[in-house]
């Protein structure tokens, strides 16, 4: 079953994006004083549109001090509207001061997954060179069937020791963080605002047979952040 740090429960979404905001800035403001940079993997989907909404109206965060990267992507085009990095341009990248050698894209134009796939694997550890591969913070969202990023039912694999890992969906093909990877960073945000979230967060918090994705998250330094 899914184990957390701590969870965070508000009675709206607005209520908890203040909250996720005034943690992920004490979180950042600590890395950034001791090591100057702060890795943060962005999550896709529709779930995190209002936060990152919010974020970009955020002010006294250092920006320019951040390197993002993306928990997952849908094998289209960067300009789809299925893609998730555009996702996080439009809601959140939009008017501030990020450059682009800050953001560290999944490639999907090379028309090979195995080499875009390869390609992701091996920007994260060109950016950790030398250092434990260890992202700061890992936003993830959660699915009504339990899946996060692109891990689902069938193609989550505890034995698997790469970083990225690639999947066919019937929908779209997919490059993904593997489990091992996102359990690996210092902490991880688990978004899932609204009524429609609440069957999943029940299921996974009393899961012991694993049968979902999410039900994986270790719990060390885990938040999960639901409101009704």
């Amino acid at each position: 079953m899914a184990k957390f740090s701590k969870i965070i429960r508000e009675s709206n979404e607005k209520r908890l994006i203040g909250k996720f905001i005034e943690i992920f800035k004490i979180k950042l403001n600590k890395k950034i004083k001791e090591f100057g940079r702060f890795a943060f993997v962005l999550a896709g989907g529709k779930s995190p549109i209002r936060l990152y909404k919010a974020l970009n109206k955020t002010k006294n965060i250092e920006w320019e001090s951040i390197d993002f990267f993306i928990g997952d992507e849908r094998y289209v085009k960067e300009n789809s509207k299925y893609s998730n990095i555009n996702l996080c341009k439009k809601y959140l990248f939009n008017n501030l001061k990020v450059q682009s050698k800050q953001i560290f894209k999944i490639t999907t134009n090379n028309k090979s997954i195995k080499k875009d796939t390869k390609n992701y694997q091996n920007k994260i550890k060109k950016y950790f060179l030398n250092k434990k591969i260890s992202f700061d913070l890992i936003l993830l969202g959660i699915g009504n069937d339990g899946h996060i990023a692109s891990l689902f039912k069938n193609n989550i694999d505890k034995k698997n020791k790469n970083l990225v890992d690639h999947i066919k969906k019937d929908d779209f093909k997919r490059i993904t963080l593997t489990i091992n990877c996102i359990n690996n960073s210092n902490s991880i945000f688990l978004w899932a605002p609204g009524k429609r979230k609440s069957k999943i967060i029940k299921k996974i918090l009393f899961d012991k047979n694993l049968k979902y994705p999410a039900s994986y998250l270790k719990k060390n330094n885990n938040f999960l952040f639901h409101c009704n």
